[in-house]
């Protein structure tokens, strides 16, 4: 089992989460996270740590972020590792809660 960070996230990238996480599992995209699948314990630390609600259980994925799993495995093995928690980006409010973001996703 693994948690996923969902389309929530982009252009949001608060790291708030990365701070609590014991295995450093997190990867950093230009605009997103990313959870590397193989190195998540399942600890849940993070879900709660997250300002805009964009992590998930993997059994708790909403259908509509379904592609998000694939897409944590597929950039966690090209990004860099992330283990200190970063200022957000200056417009991350602007961008919380905005639906169908996943175009705007930089890789």
């Amino acid at each position: 089992m693994t948690f996923i960070v969902g389309e929530d996230c982009i252009k949001c990238k608060h790291t708030d989460c990365v701070e609590v996480c014991p295995v450093d599992c997190f990867y950093e995209g230009p605009n997103m996270l990313v959870i590397h699948p193989d190195e998540c314990i399942d600890c849940a630390l993070c879900e709660p740590e997250c300002p805009v609600d964009a992590i998930f259980s993997e059994d708790e994925l909403p259908e509509d972020q379904q592609q998000f799993l694939e897409l944590n495995a597929e950039l966690a093995e090209v990004w860099p590792n992330i283990t200190e928690m970063k200022p957000a980006p200056d417009d991350a409010e602007e961008w919380a809660g905005v639906p169908d973001k996943l175009k705007l996703l930089e890789r």
